[in-house]
């Protein structure tokens, strides 16, 4: 038996749009993804039994549908077109030790999937570019695309469609997730895009990071989710504003949410942020992004 090991980052989304509904169902976008370090724990064993299974340390995440499955069973279908093998005679088990919140828009699952593609690509002797891995990414999850390529970028179309952007200056994250999460199928279900009177200033925000700002780039985040979610979720408002209150210069929730995000240039600042809701959220992170 063969284990590998990695950990897989989550994201923000320091801004969303969504743009227009395809035909397909699903929503166009334009959002600005980071990666932070808040990091899963991934071990793979192949040679492992039969089939390809998945486990984690939360009893409420159903193995059988675990999105860093689907991931290995796609990459291993692919696989077998270039080589014989099959799902039925390789035995892969996943075991993911959560740290990032689950339902929180933070791209846990996309991650943990990336994570396992890379890993398989890499111990199969990458039959796979970049390119062609992105693609099967692609099919497994919108985030997953941006999950295999990492740092910053703006993402398009339905996150597919990357393009590469310098990452945030030195800074401090506190990242507070409400008890509550929120179906993501359900918040772009009542979305409605011609009734946004506000949306983010997303060319602004890539010149920012461009140019290193990052009282630009604070200033710049925003989600148009919000004005849905903070209808099902009222805390969503209210960590925002206790967030700008102890210092941040810019909050917004992350993705489809539940989870919102403070940024700070002051580290005593984000520690106090971050001890405050200690008191009252079991799910709170201080991060350092440099």
């Amino acid at each position: 038996m063969i284990k590998l090991r990695t950990t897989a980052p989550a994201k923000i989304n320091l801004t969303l749009d969504v743009l227009d509904r395809r035909p397909d169902g699903y929503h166009n976008l334009s959002t600005i993804m980071h990666q932070v370090p808040l990091e899963d724990e991934i071990e793979v064993m192949i040679g492992q039994g039969e089939g390809i299974r998945a486990t984690t340390n939360l009893p409420f995440i159903r193995a059988e549908t675990n999105i860093a499955a689907k991931a290995a069973r796609l990459f291993i279908d692919e696989l077998g077109k270039l080589v014989r093998i099959s799902e039925k005679n390789t035995g892969i088990l996943i075991d993911i030790r959560k740290r990032i919140p689950v339902g929180a828009g933070l791209g846990g699952g996309s991650a943990n999937a990336a994570a396992v593609l890379k890993l398989l690509n890499e111990y199969f002797g990458s039959p796979f570019d970049e390119k062609s891995l992105v693609d099967i990414g692609a099919r497994v999850g919108a985030d997953v695309p941006f999950c295999l390529i990492g740092g910053c970028a703006l993402c398009e179309g339905i996150g597919e469609i990357m393009t590469p952007l310098a990452r945030i200056p030195s800074c401090y994250i506190v990242i507070v997730k409400p008890r509550a999460s929120i179906s993501t199928a359900q918040l772009f279900s009542e979305y409605t895009v011609a009734k946004s009177q506000v949306r983010p200033d997303t060319a602004g925000a890539v010149n920012a990071l461009k140019a290193g700002d990052l009282c630009g780039i604070s200033s710049r985040v925003f989600n148009v989710l919000e004005e849905v979610a903070v209808k099902k979720i009222k805390g969503i408002s209210e960590i925002k504003r206790v967030l700008m209150r102890n210092g941040a210069l810019g909050a917004s929730m992350s993705g489809s949410g539940s989870a919102v995000f403070g940024i700070f240039d002051d580290k005593g600042a984000a520690d106090s942020a971050a001890s405050f809701f200690e008191k009252s959220h079991s799910q709170v992170f201080m991060l350092r992004c440099e």
